[in-house]
């Protein structure tokens, strides 16, 4: 693994690369009602997960924001949610808190299960000699297996492709348009802001979840204003939560930033949450109406609509 990680991004663009996703934490629910619960709790249709596939999730608050962005693996004696380590804890907890007299149980179970990323060129032609490895559905794949196992996965991986750091899958997140929600930006969007309709991490046909109300008004009004672009800016990588402004909106900051990662072509590649207005026109600048300029790379289809 290099110390570079742009060195590493690069890697990612032009090979093939396994990530340790360690940096991640493993929520792990079980019982005979967790399909329902969760069912009843995330914005995605629980039930229509099959056995050994994965699905983009997210949790909301009443509210209709965003508490978390996942992915929820179903296995044989139960879920995985595998979510940033920063949140993972009071997320359980207030989790835990809805399961009242349901029969399930959830546990940090991160110590017990090894997780790697497979991403790039020949991802999928080393993912077919992996048993344990899920497609993404953007060319990714998670492995995810017990802990004992952690020693020989990591080097069949590491034979055939190049080990990267935290940073480059990232990164990879970011190139697929997957918001990764963590404490700096809970609550702040609902899931079509931050695009997670756009990835397939929203179903509208299926019952009641915390804030469903919300995300189907928002959806079938039409009064979304914000949404999800990929973007670059020269420099260092910003941070979670960032502002972003435009002339338009004056002091008023027009977005902010989701996640970011060093770019392999210099500056920082990143996901910014904005004023539709202010994607379309391509007038963002960080920090301030003067701060540096925002590059657009790719809008969500109402901004890039003329």
């Amino acid at each position: 693994m290099s110390s570079d990680p742009r060195e590493e991004t690069r890697a990612a663009r032009d090979g093939t690369v396994v990530a340790d996703l360690s940096h991640n934490a493993l929520i792990e629910v079980t019982g005979d009602d967790a399909t329902e619960f969760l069912h009843a709790q995330f914005t995605n249709d629980v039930q229509a997960l099959a056995a050994g596939a994965a699905q983009w999730n997210g949790w909301c608050s009443a509210k209709g924001r965003l508490l978390a962005t996942f992915l929820l693996v179903k296995r044989p004696a139960g879920y995985l949610l595998l979510l940033p380590a920063e949140i993972a804890a009071p997320i359980a907890k207030r989790l835990g808190m809805f399961v009242l007299r349901s029969k399930v149980k959830i546990a940090d179970a991160s110590a017990r299960f090894a997780r790697f990323g497979i991403a790039g060129r020949d991802a999928a032609a080393i993912a077919a000699t992996i048993p344990e490895a899920i497609p993404l559905g953007d060319g990714r794949f998670v492995a995810i297996a017990p802990i004992e196992q952690a020693a020989a996965m990591r080097d069949r991986l590491a034979a055939r492709a190049t080990v990267v750091g935290p940073e480059a899958w990232e990164w990879t997140s970011i190139q697929a348009g997957i918001p990764t929600i963590v404490a700096a930006t809970q609550e702040a969007f609902v899931p079509q802001m931050a695009n997670l309709d756009l990835v397939g991490g929203v179903s509208f046909r299926k019952g009641c979840y915390p804030g469903q109300e919300i995300v189907a008004r928002t959806q079938y009004r039409g009064i979304l204003k914000r949404r999800m672009a990929l973007a670059h800016v020269a420099g260092a990588a910003p941070a979670p939560g960032q502002k972003v402004y435009s002339r338009a909106f004056g002091d008023q900051a027009a977005g902010e930033v989701v996640s970011a990662a060093a770019s392999p072509e210099g500056g920082a590649d990143f996901l910014v949450v904005a004023q539709i207005e202010s994607l379309r026109d391509g007038d963002l600048h960080l920090d301030s109406p003067d701060g540096a300029l925002v590059d657009i790379r790719r809008k969500p289809a109402e901004a890039a609509a003329s």
